[in-house]
């Protein structure tokens, strides 16, 4: 899936659709840790999930204090891709799944370089973008460590 978030002239709306994106995440997690076996690649992938969680919660704060309406759930068909490559992966294994979160972690890494780069970002939204994107730094390079070692 090729995200788009962090592309409008809108800070705001992009946040919105970073929200959006985020509430993705947890349904491909939610998909991952189902379907796999190892109880050390979900343990892991646990706690990302919960890094996921936290990001809805601070970013849809932030939305809030600046009088938008947060989202409450997906973004409906996009989705689908993204937790559409978790359930597919379920047919050849462990590997596979993780490879499906590893690219659905790539689109998360690059909305958030985009959207901490706004050209028109709050000066309020800044530190919660970059602890953020701490976080989906780490997850897709565990991701990537954890394949190439396989």
């Amino acid at each position: 899936m090729v995200t788009f978030v962090g592309m409008k002239d809108d800070f705001g709306a992009d946040l919105v659709d970073l929200v959006e994106l985020e509430y993705d995440a947890l349904e491909a997690y939610d998909a991952a840790i189902a379907r796999l076996e190892n109880e050390e690649y979900k343990e892991n992938l646990m706690s990302f999930r919960d890094d996921h969680e936290r990001h809805i919660k601070d970013l849809s704060d932030l939305l809030r204090k600046n009088n938008i309406d947060a989202p409450t759930q997906t973004s409906g068909a996009k989705h689908w891709m993204t937790k559409g490559k978790v359930v597919l992966g379920n047919l050849v294994g462990d590997r596979t799944i993780l490879r499906a979160m590893r690219s659905n972690e790539i689109d998360t890494n690059t909305a958030y370089e985009r959207i901490c780069n706004h050209e028109n970002m709050w000066a309020e939204a800044r530190f919660i973008l970059q602890e953020a994107f701490k976080d989906e730094r780490r997850h897709k390079e565990w991701l990537n460590s954890v394949i190439e070692t396989e």
